[in-house]
């Protein structure tokens, strides 16, 4: 094995966030987040793990319990074989989300994957993300483990967005319907951001990636998609009566049956999902206004699976409708096959087979198509094609020589492609023949994965050898700690130098299995700045604001934990509480460098009846807030959700790091709810008049040391740290 490969061998996380996927029946075209990029992830995975450089591999995707999808899709690990899985991470809820309403769950499904990486004891060493969605998640979990990032876009916002303002659309219409700014803001930082973007053609990156304006040629790589050659192959000369094979081709010769008056024509076949890009409509008034086309073959168009039309989403709705519509429109009832079900694992490399064997054609007709991986089945199955002449099928039919491209925004082009080929026995044989022979040389899985592997291996090199360093990988250090000390920084930890360097050298003494950690109403620049001009060691995290704020560090990056922010804004609104509350005399507004987005700060003379007042104002405008009074002078206005104790809390879950293995050490009343509960808390001796209230709090020790003194002594109290660790 060469040096650079871990010497357990890879160990590969895979990300497709919707969750419409599994390992069996896959559920292709069931909607619009089931195209190929669900077929190819399962086989990515399954042809991965046949590899003996690879260790194991993970495909992460949402969990949901929804009665309106599979019972498989509530699994939380399916078992694809000994070295692949599926893993299954909850966010959003338990119900389907359709991708592009998952944006504000992504933060919550990032900080369980954390978790359950924590727990499984093992970073993977590669992130492969796919689509916009994942590749957000991919950038987070990349940088806050060190580990490099590779991507798949499958399609992309700008194309996307470009087609549908062809078809009449609004860009607000656009961002409204699909979230489209922002999931395009999202792929610029991921074609920024990521390591190696893997395409499956070259025009993809010149024509598609090349609108964005974080694109350069040293990101990208082509690795075409493999096809199964032992799944997609040519019809056999004849199958033995009670051969599987036979019966599954009875069944779809008795589908056609109830559609064909003339079933002995070549079918002009199509699969795809029911999406207007797919330009199925084009496809059948091609066929329908060619009259020698429907003398010479019949349409049979697998449009994805569907059981009642009015019950499916409106994209969906509308093309299957038109479907019918142009049907009746054009009287092809005898001549058009659209059934409602097929078995995409079973049915459709038979589908392939049946047309090969009766001289028909495979038509992709869609306006845009990023790759076109049912051209490459056809081409494996001996079926010639006509494609469209947009995107992934320049580069199939330049390699495969099997088919015609076209200009499929005209009908026209369509028929008289398909009826080129119907109407010439050798130019059928040669696109065949083509077909079957190309196919091996350019799209078996061997090749993507040798080609695939050969590119991770370099990447994983990289890092290892420390050229990637400057990331400062704060998740490598959670792997490693067993326990967390966090404190208060003024009056808790400073105040006594002396003591403060005791505690500086203890800290150091046990870095490699005990996380440091602040929790300070400052901000991050004033908490990083005094703690380096006292020459503290730089926490690993740090809980800024009274908690409203949590940044990572190690080595001295910082990095924003974007989930706390988004757990912070349900039910937040500034704007309306500082305008409510500024007509208040009794309240001055703090230094511009205390306020935060999730911080409201004033000085205010110690009355109780001044904080009823604000409770009052508070509750009667229905607003849920948390008031934090301390050194008898200082107010802050926090989100209700938020606080120094709930932010600690957090990274106790994302992090899998028991309650008790946490210590924490303060000295006013913005530290209470980090010292009562579950976690060991110490109060400092030099500790503020309203913190009498807790004493004889389970599990909140007073001490009589004051400062860091403070803080050692209860790392003595409750017997923190090894015996022979105690501090003397």
């Amino acid at each position: 094995m060469p040096n650079h490969v871990p010497e357990h061998g890879l160990y590969i996380q895979l990300f497709s966030i919707h969750g419409l996927v599994r390992g069996h029946d896959i559920e292709l075209g069931r909607d619009a987040d089931t195209g190929g990029q669900v077929k190819y992830v399962i086989e990515l995975g399954n042809a991965l793990s046949a590899d003996p450089r690879v260790d194991k591999v993970e495909l992460v995707t949402r969990w949901m319990n929804d009665i309106k999808v599979s019972a498989d899709y509530s699994v939380p690990i399916e078992q694809i074989n000994d070295k692949f899985s599926i893993v299954r991470i909850r966010c959003g809820g338990s119900r389907y989300i359709r991708k592009e309403l998952l944006w504000p769950h992504l933060e919550e499904f990032v900080d369980r994957t954390i978790r359950y990486i924590k727990e499984s004891k093992r970073i993977p060493d590669i992130i492969h993300s796919h689509y916009a969605d994942a590749g957000h998640v991919g950038i987070e979990l990349s940088g806050f483990f060190g580990l490099p990032l590779i991507h798949t876009g499958h399609s992309l916002g700008k194309s996307k967005q470009s087609k549908l303002l062809n078809d009449g659309l609004s860009l607000e219409e656009i961002d409204k319907r699909f979230n489209m700014n922002h999931r395009i803001e999202v792929e610029e930082d991921v074609i920024y951001l990521s390591d190696l973007i893997i395409t499956s053609t070259k025009q993809e990156i010149q024509k598609q990636y090349g609108d964005y304006k974080n694109s350069t040629p040293a990101k990208f790589v082509v690795i075409p998609p493999g096809v199964d050659l032992d799944i997609f192959r040519p019809p056999a000369q004849s199958y033995p009566v009670e051969d599987e094979t036979a019966a599954i081709i009875n069944k779809i010769i008795q589908k056609f049956n109830r559609f064909f008056m003339h079933i002995d024509k070549p079918p002009v076949l199509t699969v795809c999902r029911p999406d207007k890009k797919k330009n199925i409509a084009g496809l059948i008034t091609a066929f329908g206004e060619d009259t020698e086309l429907q003398a010479l073959s019949n349409l049979a168009i697998f449009a994805g699976i569907r059981e009642d039309i009015q019950t499916m989403p409106d994209n969906e709705k509308e093309v299957l409708t038109e479907m019918l519509l142009l049907m009746d429109k054009y009287n092809l009832y005898g001549k058009m096959a659209i059934p409602k079900r097929h078995d995409t694992n079973i049915e459709v490399p038979e589908l392939y087979r049946l047309t090969a064997a009766n001289r028909g054609v495979f038509i992709n007709a869609a306006l845009t198509e990023p790759f076109g991986l049912t051209l490459i089945e056809a081409a494996a199955s001996g079926v010639p094609v006509v494609a469209t002449d947009d995107g992934g099928p320049k580069d199939i039919i330049e390699n495969l020589q099997n088919g015609i491209l076209v200009d499929v925004t005209d009908p026209k082009n369509i028929a008289v492609a398909i009826k080129k080929i119907l109407n010439d026995n050798n130019l059928w044989n040669t696109f065949s023949d083509n077909g079957l022979i190309n196919v091996k040389k350019f799209y078996s899985w061997n090749a993507h994965i040798n080609s695939y592997l050969k590119n991770i291996e370099k990447l994983v090199a990289r890092y290892s050898t420390g050229e990637k360093s400057e990331l400062k990988p704060v998740g490598r250090k959670v792997m490693e700690i067993e326990k967390l000390i966090i404190t208060d920084i003024d009056h808790t930890l400073l105040g006594n130098d002396d003591a403060l360097q005791r505690f500086n050298s203890l800290l150091i003494s046990v870095q490699d299995r005990i996380g440091f950690g602040v929790a300070t109403g400052r901000n991050i620049n004033s908490a990083i700045e005094v703690l380096k001009s006292n020459n503290i060691s730089l926490p690993i995290v740090s809980l800024t604001s009274v908690g409203t704020e949590i940044y990572f560090n190690y080595h001295g990056s910082l990095s924003y934990l974007k989930g706390w922010d988004t757990h912070l804004a349900n039910g937040w609104n500034r704007k309306l509480i500082v305008d409510l509350l500024s007509k208040l005399n009794f309240l001055t507004p703090q230094e511009e460098d205390t306020q935060r987005k999730y911080k409201i700060s004033y000085y205010i003379p110690d009355d109780p009846a001044n904080l009823d007042e604000i409770k009052n104002i508070l509750i009667k405008n229905k607003i849920k807030a948390k008031i934090i009074f301390s050194d008898g002078r200082l107010l802050d206005i926090l989100p209700y959700l938020a606080s120094k104790g709930k932010a600690i809390r957090y990274l106790a879950y994302i992090w899998n790091i028991p309650f008790e293995n946490i210590l924490t050490a303060g000295d006013s009343g913005n530290d209470i709810d980090m010292l009562k509960g579950d976690m060991p808390g110490v109060v400092v001796g030099n500790y503020s008049p309203e913190m009498e209230k807790i004493k004889g709090t389970k599990k909140v020790y007073f001490a009589k040391g004051h400062n860091a003194d403070g803080i050692m002594e209860g790392i003595n109290y409750y017997n923190f740290l090894k015996e022979k660790e105690r501090i003397e």
